[in-house]
C-alpha cells in the first residue's frame, strides 16, 4: 500500500535531498506533518555544485539537518565499470544518472540504517525513471524499509500542482524559494557528467543548444587547435593522463577537464524511459567519451569478429541493466565478469587528437594482446599472409554463392 503524508506522523524518516525548491517543500512539509525528519545528500563531484556543503545550508531554514555522504569514489569506481563495458543507452548517453543514483542509494540506506530510520523519502516525480531506480535499490539494500513518494501522493499534488505554489507556501515560514529564472530546465550532475531535461526541452521544437554547458563548451566554441591526449589502459581501466597516474577520481576529473574544453561529450536522446514513454534529454560527459572512445580504439586491436559481435551485446544489456535501476542484479555481475574477460588484453596506450567535439585516433601502442600485424595486412609484399592461399578459400565461398544462385534464393535483378 502506498504510503500519503498522514502516515510520515511519528515517523523517523529520511529525506533524499538536493537543496532545489522540491527539497524544501518535501523537508518542511513533512516536518509540519510531524515526522521526526533528517536530510541526507550524497557528494558524487557534482560539476554543477561549487560547495556541496552549500546544501545542508539549503535546507536549514526548513528547520532539518543534512548528512552529506561522500560517495565520489564509489561513483569513480562504477564509471570505471561502465566505461569498461562501453554501457551506453539510447542515443549514446553514458547512464550517468543511472550510475549516480545506483551508488548512492546503497550507502545512503546504509547511512539511515545507522541512524535508526525506517523510511526513505526521495523527490522524483511519478513520471520518471528515478522512482523505480530510488525503490528498487532501497528494496534490495533493505527490503524491509519503505518508501514515500511526495510526488505520488495525491493529497500533495492537490497541493502543490506547480512550483508557484510551493514558493507561496514557503513563504509562509519566511523560506525564501524562487519558481527558477531563465534557465528553463531542470539539470542533474555528478561526477559522470549532467543530465538536462524538462520544460523548454520537452519541445521537440526547441535546439538542444538553449542548454549552455557545465563541464566545457559547444563544438563550435572550442579552440581551433587540436589538443593530443595520451591515455594509458590497464586492463580495461585508465590509469594516466599523458603519463601522470592517478586515482580514479582524479583521473575522471582531469578527463572531464581536458574533453570538456574541447567540446567533447555533449549528445541528444530521445530515450526509452523504464515506464515505457518517451523522455528528451541533453547530457554532458565529456570524460565519460574521451575514456570510452580512447577505450574502444584498444578494443579494436583485441577483439576478433565473434568477441566484437559479443562484447557489443554485453555492452547492450549492460547499459539497459544500469538505465533499469538493475545495476547490482546478478545478470548484470554476471555480464561485467564476461566483459572483464576481454578487458584482460585491453591494456596499451592511445595517444587521440581533440578537436571541435571530435575524437581523432592519432596512435596506439604497447598492446600486446592485438590481433592486428601489419604484414598480414600489408597491401604491399610481405613475409605475412600469402596472398595466393586465399584462392582455396575463395573457391569453397564460391560454392555457397552458386548454389543459392541456382536454388533461385537470390535474385538477379
Amino acid at each position: 500500500m502506498a504510503l500519503t503524508v498522514k502516515d510520515m506522523k511519528g515517523r523517523k524518516i529520511g529525506i533524499c535531498v538536493s537543496g532545489g525548491l522540491d527539497s524544501k517543500t518535501i523537508a518542511k512539509r513533512l516536518v509540519e506533518a510531524g515526522a521526526d525528519v533528517l536530510c541526507f545528500t550524497a557528494d558524487l563531484g557534482q560539476p554543477d555544485e561549487a560547495d556541496i556543503r552549500d546544501v545542508a545550508k539549503k535546507m536549514a531554514p526548513c528547520g532539518v539537518e543534512t548528512v552529506i555522504v561522500d560517495v565520489k569514489k564509489e561513483m569513480a569506481e562504477a564509471c570505471f565499470k561502465t566505461i569498461m563495458a562501453e554501457a551506453t543507452y539510447d542515443g549514446g548517453y553514458w547512464n550517468s544518472t543511472g550510475i549516480g543514483r545506483a551508488v548512492t542509494v546503497k550507502k545512503l540506506v546504509r547511512e539511515m540504517k545507522k541512524r535508526g530510520i525506517s523510511t526513505l523519502v526521495h523527490g522524483a516525480t511519478g513520471r520518471g525513471n528515478d522512482q523505480m531506480r530510488f525503490e528498487r535499490y532501497t528494496n534490495i539494500f533493505d527490503p524491509k524499509m519503505t518508501v514515500y513518494a511526495p510526488w505520488r501522493d495525491a493529497e500533495l499534488l492537490k497541493e502543490f500542482p506547480g512550483r508557484k505554489q510551493m514558493c507561496e507556501y514557503l513563504a509562509k515560514f519566511g523560506i525564501v524559494a524562487f519558481p527558477g529564472g531563465k534557465k528553463r530546465y531542470s539539470t542533474d550532475g555528478n561526477l559522470a557528467g549532467l543530465s538536462h531535461e524538462a520544460e523548454d526541452l520537452e519541445s521537440l521544437e526547441t535546439a538542444m543548444t538553449i542548454v549552455k554547458p557545465t563541464m566545457g563548451v559547444w563544438p563550435m566554441q572550442a579552440p581551433s587547435k587540436v589538443e593530443s591526449v595520451e591515455i594509458t589502459f590497464v586492463k580495461g581501466r585508465a590509469t594516466a593522463i599523458n603519463g601522470e597516474k592517478m586515482n580514479p577520481v582524479e583521473l575522471l576529473m582531469a578527463a572531464n577537464k581536458i574533453a570538456g574544453r574541447n567540446g567533447v561529450g555533449l549528445s541528444h536522446a530521445l530515450e526509452n524511459r523504464i515506464i515505457g514513454t518517451k523522455s528528451r534529454g541533453v547530457y554532458e560527459a565529456p570524460g565519460m567519451e574521451l575514456l570510452g572512445k580512447s577505450l574502444r580504439y584498444i578494443y579494436q586491436a583485441i577483439l576478433d569478429k565473434r568477441a566484437t559481435a559479443m562484447f557489443s551485446e554485453l555492452s547492450r544489456f549492460i547499459g539497459t541493466q544500469i538505465y533499469d535501476g538493475r545495476y547490482y542484479d546478478l545478470a548484470t555481475e554476471a555480464a561485467f565478469a564476461a566483459v572483464q574477460t576481454y578487458a584482460n588484453f585491453a591494456s596499451g596506450t592511445v595517444t587521440v587528437g581533440l578537436y571541435k567535439g571530435n575524437i581523432l585516433f592519432e596512435s596506439l601502442k604497447g598492446v600486446k594482446g592485438s590481433l592486428y600485424f601489419e604484414e598480414d595486412a600489408s597491401m604491399e609484399a610481405s613475409k605475412g599472409l600469402n596472398p595466393v592461399s586465399s584462392q582455396g578459400f575463395a573457391e569453397i565461398q564460391s560454392v555457397e554463392a552458386r548454389s543459392m544462385a541456382k536454388a533461385g534464393q537470390i535474385k538477379a535483378k
